[in-house]
């Protein structure tokens, strides 16, 4: 079995960190299956949401001290080029809905892809920690991230100290959104996919990309992008299939085109 899978049913994609028997720490192999199933998510155009989550009883335990170099990843081009974007964490651009399902401990990398994602479902047993600076070493596109979801005194809490925190309090701080029985947290995660999709896949990625970019852009320079996105969108088969549902008073039958 892969290091990471990819499983699609319907229009949801499942990615699973699934070296159990390592808490799903992330060497080279389990990296380069990270990679390709978030590349195959982004190509996939019957892929509209994406749950991640873990086998077994966590998460992601952060990076195999044992292969550290492989779990950053392999970079292409000369070392001047780096930081280049080379993983979902790093900054890949996925405009479709992405849903972090906490199953347990997530850690170092694992906290970055969770940061990363859109919603985060937390399982009660799930804990959250940046350990890095305890063994010398600082968390980088970690701290990039954190500040942009917690308040910056409990995102330094948690990158400075080291010290791993509850699904409440995570919640409490906003890192996590809700947090539900263990039992239940595939089925929560994936009610949340179903509901995402109810809109039209494409006009989903446009809003998602905008709310994203109006926080990076000039506001005028950000209405006229929003604006051809509209036009983009607005002649898209969806938008006429939406527009003929509602006046037919149905349920639209999207076809993401």
């Amino acid at each position: 079995m892969a290091a990471a899978t990819y499983e699609r049913t319907g229009n949801i994609a499942t990615i699973t960190y699934n070296r159990p028997e390592a808490l799903n720490a992330v060497n080279g192999e389990m990296r380069e299956c990270l990679n390709q199933a978030w590349l195959d998510f982004q190509a996939d155009e019957d892929a509209w949401v994406a749950i991640v989550t873990g086998s077994g009883r966590a998460f992601c335990a952060g990076a195999d001290l044992k292969d550290g170099a492989g779990s950053v990843g392999t970079f292409p081009g000369s070392f001047f080029e780096k930081p280049t974007i080379n993983s979902f964490e790093s900054g890949l651009e996925v405009w479709k809905p992405t849903i972090a399902a906490v199953n347990g401990p997530c850690i170092g990398y694992g906290l970055t892809a969770v940061a990363t994602c859109d919603f985060v479902i937390a399982s009660d047993r799930a804990t959250f920690a940046y350990p890095e600076v305890r063994i010398g070493v600082p968390t980088i596109v970690g701290a990039l991230r954190l500040p942009g979801r917690v308040g910056w005194a409990d995102a330094l809490e948690l990158l400075l100290t080291g010290d791993a925190v509850g699904a409440d309090a995570a919640k409490e701080m906003g890192l996590v959104w809700r947090v539900v029985e263990h039992d239940n947290l595939l089925d929560e995660a994936n009610h949340l996919a179903e509901r995402l999709c109810q809109g039209a896949p494409l006009a989903v990625r446009a809003t998602k990309e905008m709310a994203y970019r109006g926080t990076q852009m000039p506001w005028t320079e950000a209405v006229r992008m929003g604006e051809t996105l509209r036009l983009y969108a607005g002649n898209t088969d969806d938008a006429a299939e939406g527009r003929q549902a509602f006046q037919e008073k149905r349920k639209p039958s999207w076809k993401g085109h």
